[in-house]
């Protein structure tokens, strides 16, 4: 739960989640291959899609938080996963 990199995952759980730690800790290093990388695991563009903006909110939110030193409220990841799931599939500027 702490740390990822030592659980018992799945290739395709681990590289959506490496992908996901990287996006996270280096956005200016992130290619090309990178996203190839996840479709080699088995992803779809959607679902690429949907790593890429699940932590792009999740970022956003956690530092909008700590930089106003609040707590984010219960069913923030929830909501996430309802705007992935329907709004934001009808952004033609997010799927091409």
């Amino acid at each position: 739960m702490h740390d990822y990199t030592q659980a018992d995952l799945d290739p395709q759980t681990r590289g959506m989640l490496d992908f996901a730690a990287r996006l996270t800790r280096e956005p200016w290093s992130m290619k090309k291959e990178h996203v190839d990388g996840l479709r080699a695991l088995g992803l779809s563009d959607e679902q690429v899609l949907s790593v890429v903006l699940i932590a792009c909110r999740f970022n956003f939110l956690t530092r909008l938080a700590d930089g106003l030193g609040v707590e984010l409220e219960s069913g923030v990841m929830e909501e996430t996963q309802a705007w992935i799931s329907g709004p934001a599939r009808e952004q033609e500027w997010l799927i091409r």
